[in-house]
């Protein structure tokens, strides 16, 4: 699995683990999580946490973007450009727990 599958994979998993109408309906990673009624605005608030406690980042309020935060393929895409292209695998172990 590559590194942005593997972030792709987590982000889908705490939207399923923390949002109950993503269990109820089915949604690809480029679909629209709010158009789609999965994710509010607070929920948004709830992925940002997430993402920066997981991958050791911080979101500003510039970051609050519908391209950024709109689909779990955008929010991926955030977190690669956000890390960098050398640190992606750095952010993915520590998601993971893994010592670097």
């Amino acid at each position: 699995m590559s590194e942005v599958e593997s972030v792709r994979t987590g982000i889908r998993q705490f939207i399923l683990q923390h949002f109950p109408l993503s269990q109820k309906r089915e949604f690809t990673d480029d679909a629209s999580l709010l158009e789609s009624g999965i994710v509010d605005s607070i929920g948004i608030l709830e992925i940002v946490s997430y993402l920066e406690q997981e991958f050791a980042i911080q979101v500003s309020d510039d970051d609050l973007l519908p391209e950024n935060f709109g689909s779990v393929a955008g929010i991926a895409a955030f977190i690669e450009r956000k890390v960098g292209s050398g640190a992606t695998s750095g952010a993915i172990a520590v998601a993971k727990g893994e010592s670097l």
